[in-house]
């Protein structure tokens, strides 16, 4: 949920930065490019972590080496977020983060099934982890692939 929570907040205050007087800012486009990217910063920075091990554990057993796996993930995710910065490489960015999100998700069906925690807390229910990863998905999708409006 802080993934969620980062890329919510941070967009109300992008935009407010925007109607506020920054010029670059005052486009929804740019705001959601900017608020994505630090979604995926916060995501990455669990890699890492304290919830390192927790990101392990959540990783189904038939798939071979979760240690390194999480650390690519977290490398990809952080120069996914980069990407989506430059105008050059947003939609590319965008694309390889929603299929990386994609590929992800069995292990969160996986962790929600085997009742795993999440630094110390249940990981978020199926049912509610969907409709967060779609968000995700689309937040994404719409941040490399939309055309800035200012």
């Amino acid at each position: 949920m802080v993934p969620l929570a980062a890329m919510l907040v941070s967009l109300i205050l992008f935009r407010t930065l925007g109607w506020a007087g920054w010029d670059y800012m005052n486009d929804w486009v740019i705001s959601l490019r900017f608020a994505v990217a630090i979604m995926f910063l916060v995501a990455a920075s669990a890699h890492w972590g304290r919830l390192r091990g927790d990101l392990i554990a959540m990783m189904p057993p038939r798939i071979p080496n979760a240690q390194i796996l999480i650390s690519l993930t977290g490398i990809l995710e952080i120069a996914g977020a980069i990407m989506l910065l430059i105008p050059a490489t947003a939609m590319a960015a965008s694309t390889g983060l929603a299929l990386m999100l994609l590929a992800i998700f069995p292990a969160n069906i996986y962790a929600a099934q085997k009742k795993l925690t999440l630094g110390g807390k249940p990981v978020t229910p199926i049912g509610a982890r969907t409709i967060m990863q779609m968000l995700f998905l689309a937040a994404a999708l719409a941040a490399g692939w939309l055309p800035p409006q200012g």
